[in-house]
């Protein structure tokens, strides 16, 4: 029996294919450090709506970060890069900025004083925040959002990376029962 092992696996290979490390998404992995990023706005950020990470990417939900601001306040740009779209969309005006690590931050509404194609370094002025924003419970909220390609991130992370916490594993020789 153990003669035919080798066949069995080349017949198994062969049905199924190669198993390429590229056919596996990698995880998603945390922008970079805080201290290549600044806030959209000056100032300590109020948060008044939080980001709500989503089932799926086609549900309902908030996809950014709601920043309690003033009518005509200076928005900042988060970090290095490229303003690749500088705009209306829905009625609303919209800035998209393009960073490292495949990173895009968006600011809404804000009138713009950048174009697209335009290079912008953190905290340089990007625009003016506008009125108008739903929902926001002051006279005006900077909707400030995140993604890595087409998944929608925290855009607080930016500038408060996740804290990790290693906890030992169950079972594991050396572990105290009960310790963390």
């Amino acid at each position: 029996m153990w003669s035919r092992v080798p066949a069995l696996l080349a017949l198994i290979a062969l049905v199924v294919g190669p198993v390429s490390a590229a056919a596996v998404p990698p995880p998603p992995t945390p922008p970079a450090s805080g201290a290549d990023w600044t806030g959209p706005l000056d100032g300590d950020l109020i948060v008044t709506r939080p980001f709500e990470e989503l089932p799926h990417p086609y549900a309902a939900g908030h996809r950014g970060a709601d920043l309690a601001g003033t009518p005509s306040a200076l928005v900042l740009a988060a970090g290095d890069g490229v303003v690749v779209f500088a705009g209306p969309v829905a009625g609303r005006p919209v800035i998209s900025i393009d960073h490292v690590d495949g990173l895009r931050t968006t600011y809404e509404p804000v009138d713009a004083s950048v174009a697209a194609g335009q290079v912008v370094a953190r905290g340089s002025p990007v625009g003016t925040l506008a009125t108008g924003h739903e929902g926001c419970p002051v006279q005006a909220c900077l909707h400030w959002g995140l993604r890595r390609g087409e998944r929608y991130l925290d855009p607080l992370l930016l500038l408060r990376p996740p804290r990790v916490r290693l906890l030992p594993w169950e079972g594991v020789s050396g572990a105290r029962p009960g310790s963390r």
